[in-house]
């Protein structure tokens, strides 16, 4: 695997930037929602707690429609990945690691792992393989790092690497590791039912009403083309597919999809309001569209 090597001191301040801004006080959320006639919608008084304390519960996944895996940093500083199971109402740790810590957990393509950007001993940031049965974990791409974020298609995993500036990269083999993109921000999904790895562009930004945003790009990595999914929802970071051509964001407390086949214009379809909490930092809709899982910032 070709090795993408950056300076000692900047990797070193990029990623004590990364572990200081997600270290945040924050809580799961979950709203009902629903899917009808290609219409998505929240459920009104539906959300609800799924954890309460202070601290950094965040980058919810969903591993299957019943299962949100997410990361959790415990009172010594530590953070494991944890699994919420909706039908028993349980927490389960899927890591418990004392001198490592895993962050953004995400199911494999092939369902047999629970993948994680982990911090080891020697602060090296690489991306690693948790076996759903508790086997031994592995190690995925030896010399590819530090990793941010990333996603999955066809086995691989396209991945944000930290550096001046940060790239987008997917190695299609050791021996031919594609750079997509640089400047991404701090999201990357896949496109339900196609080979596009989306992302929002932190390159060039785009003056929309009088107010800064940036775009939602896109990288097919069969066809090999970059497209365009229009601009992202001001500021925001984080970003969701409901499904192949809904779109969903949030801006403060408010949620808002585009629906990409039809047009390109954001529509508010609900705002979050619960006490003690403030924006909303990121979310995950289930894979039947029946629930939406969000990042709040307690107060």
């Amino acid at each position: 695997m070709k090795t993408i090597k950056y300076t000692t001191c900047l990797t070193i301040f990029l990623l004590i930037s990364f572990f200081a801004k997600a270290q945040s006080s924050s809580d799961l959320i979950v709203l009902e929602t629903k899917k009808l006639f290609g219409n998505y919608s929240i459920i009104p008084g539906s959300a609800q707690k799924l954890t309460d304390r202070e601290g950094y519960d965040n980058q919810p996944s969903f591993i299957n429609n019943d299962q949100v895996a997410f990361s959790s940093i415990d009172e010594d500083g530590n953070s494991d990945i944890i699994v919420y199971s909706f039908d028993t109402e349980e927490f389960m740790n899927m890591t418990r690691t004392a001198t490592k810590s895993e962050f953004s957990p995400r199911l494999t393509d092939c369902g047999k792992y629970i993948s994680a950007v982990t911090v080891e001993e020697d602060s090296a940031q690489r991306l690693w393989l948790y076996p759903i049965n508790f086997g031994e974990p592995e190690l995925l791409y030896d010399d590819i790092e530090p990793v941010a974020y990333y996603a999955w298609y066809n086995n691989i995993a396209a991945m944000s690497l930290l550096g001046d500036p940060n790239k987008l990269v997917y190695p299609y083999s050791r021996e031919n590791v594609a750079e997509l993109a640089e400047n991404i921000g701090n999201c990357i999904q896949k496109r339900p039912k196609t080979s596009e790895i989306t992302y929002i562009d932190k390159g060039t930004s785009v003056v929309l009403n009088g107010k800064e945003t940036f775009e939602l790009k896109s990288y097919d990595l069969e066809e090999k083309i970059s497209g365009n999914h229009g601009v992202a929802l001001g500021q925001s970071d984080d970003f969701a597919w409901v499904d192949k051509n809904t779109l969903i964001m949030a801006k403060g407390q408010e949620l808002y999809i585009k629906k990409i086949n039809k047009s390109m214009e954001w529509e508010k379809i609900a705002v979050v309001s619960m006490p003690d909490y403030g924006a909303i930092s990121r979310l995950a809709a289930s894979p039947r569209g029946d629930k939406l899982v969000l990042v709040m910032e307690r107060k």
